[in-house]
């Protein structure tokens, strides 16, 4: 039994999908978020990092990007760019309905 309990997984935590923005600077700083506080901080921060990294090399190649949308099947992230920071707003999306069938 003890061999076994080396491949056994714990099950995942599951988080709750948010509904709010947060800011952050152009270092990746969290400014002001109205985020639950039960959402983690790791998120927020690899969320920025990614929304930051995608701005700076738009601006290296130098291709205009002022805002980022991306959509997951259940969340959608939109992020705008503020002088080097961003602002990234995270909405939840409704499950579609079932068609009704006549």
């Amino acid at each position: 039994m003890g061999f076994l309990s080396l491949f056994a997984r714990s099950a995942p935590t599951l988080v709750r999908l948010p509904s709010g923005s947060f800011t952050v600077d152009r270092e990746g700083c969290l400014l002001m978020g109205t985020l639950p506080s039960s959402f983690p901080v790791s998120l927020v921060r690899d969320i920025a990092r990614q929304v930051l990294g995608a701005f700076s090399e738009a601006a290296a190649a130098q291709l205009p990007l002022a805002e980022l949308v991306i959509n997951y099947p259940s969340l959608k992230i939109t992020a705008r760019e503020l002088r080097g920071g961003a602002v990234v707003f995270l909405s939840p999306k409704a499950p579609a309905s079932p068609m009704r069938q006549s």
